[in-house]
């Protein structure tokens, strides 16, 4: 094993209630739109892996064997209802030199006490308690908490000041979610909170001024002209489309519109619809994309117009989302936004579904033909065995009959002449 590879996943610090578990993949990272995104893998194969597939997973010994014969980039453990853990994900808080936390991360650490490691960046904090989230948020600014359908990297680079072992902490959970992660009367008032203000980025613009709350932004998108339709979409409603993944789309663009095009966002305030279900994280792309990663980023791709809060007009934003259709159809046939813009979005993400599916029937179709021509091959390999098989019998059956006759009239001839010489023997030693 390399210096690098111990020094990435220090094994023997981490906890054994997570190393019991066969909730383990690898991962590699993988460039998506010039960004470098950790994908999760099967260990031992190497194909994608996901976080709401047990199928995908792996024992730990078997995540760390793959990693260490240089396959992966690192290993990860998935969380899932069925264990009693909760991942918190402190991200841009660590300063990688000198390993001093910024002052909140050091609160969180030290309130939660249990296990924690330095992510694999050398920039953040894991921290791993045993507990639930006391609310469905699950990220404020540079704090996340997750309990299911996600993974963490899990480097065990323990934090010495820390627990060794995954400790309960309800209580301290709790307390650290309602001040960093639940939406609460003081958060709205000064605006979205991060974890890392020591470090945040001065460019001279208040943030607090020009980003909605995401309360503030649903609470617009419900009253926009448009704003029955978001709801219907926001609570879960597909009334109006073909199948979900076009009612995903059409939700995804109006989120686009409302958040700026900003996918973290969208993607967070997705999770916090009806509409999320376990297919939004799988891998449905042969570049390692999720299902709703492909999805957030088409629909922002295909919104041109979007809303922007430090304008103060909320007049456009209706009416680029409200604009009704210049070819008569009734409410239920509008698409996404109801603009140009956003009906050229819906059709050309119908398209994509659609050429996607003939895709698929294609692959499907080329494999069956594969299949009977593989058939047809053994076939034609039985027919030969049959036809030698035929010409080996016939031929036997034509082979002359054994003379059993001659043999036993043989053998009782040679019976006789040794019987004839015993009692020569005999006779002459009388």
């Amino acid at each position: 094993m390399t210096d690098n590879v111990e020094k990435l996943v220090q094994s023997d610090r981490i906890p054994d209630a997570l190393v019991d578990r066969e909730q383990w993949i690898c991962w590699r990272i993988k460039d998506r739109d010039g960004k470098a995104t950790k994908v999760p893998i099967v260990p031992g194969t190497g194909e994608y892996a996901s976080a709401t597939d047990h199928e995908t997973w792996r024992p730990f010994d078997d995540a760390l064997e793959y990693f260490e014969s240089g396959d992966a980039a690192g290993i990860g453990f998935v969380f899932t209802e069925d264990d009693p853990f909760v991942g918190i994900d402190l991200d841009d808080c660590r300063d990688p030199e000198t390993g001093s936390p910024s002052t909140d991360a050091r609160e969180i650490v030290v309130e939660l006490d249990s296990f924690t490691e330095v992510s694999p960046s050398g920039t953040g904090y894991h921290v791993i308690v045993r507990g639930s989230l006391p609310g469905d948020r699950s990220r404020r600014g540079s704090v996340e908490m997750y309990e299911t359908a996600r993974f963490f990297t899990v480097t065990g680079d323990h934090v010495d000041a820390t627990p060794a072992r995954v400790v309960e902490r309800s209580s301290a959970l709790e307390s650290v979610y309602n001040e960093y992660i639940a939406e609460t009367e003081s958060l709205s008032q000064s605006g979205q909170q991060t974890l890392d203000t020591e470090h945040a980025p001065d460019d001279g613009v208040s943030t607090d001024t020009q980003t909605l709350e995401d309360e503030e932004l649903l609470e617009k998108a419900r009253n926009a002209s448009n704003g029955e339709k978001f709801d219907r979409l926001w609570r879960g409603s597909t009334t109006g489309y073909e199948s979900q993944s076009e009612a995903d789309m059409a939700l995804c663009c109006l989120l686009a519109f409302w958040t700026g095009g900003d996918p973290a966002r969208v993607d967070r305030l997705f999770r916090q619809s009806g509409l999320i279900r376990e297919k939004w994280d799988d891998v449905h792309y042969s570049d390692g994309s999720t299902y709703g990663e492909k999805t957030v980023e088409r629909a922002i791709a295909n919104t041109n117009d979007v809303y922007d809060p430090s304008s103060g007009v909320e007049t456009r934003a209706e009416e680029t989302v409200n604009q009704e259709p210049r070819d008569g159809t009734t409410s239920s046939e509008q698409t996404v936004g109801g603009t140009d813009g956003a009906r050229a979005a819906y059709l050309a993400e119908k398209n994509q579904l659609l050429s996607e599916r003939v895709t698929d029937l294609e692959a499907t179709l080329e494999q069956k033909d594969d299949r009977i021509e593989e058939l047809e091959q053994e076939n034609r390999a039985l027919r030969e065995r049959l036809e030698v098989s035929e010409e080996r019998l016939e031929r036997f059956n034509q082979q002359p009959a054994i003379d059993t006759d001659s043999d036993t009239a043989s053998g009782n001839g040679r019976g006789s002449v040794w019987n004839r010489a015993k009692r020569f023997v005999r006779d002459r030693n009388k």
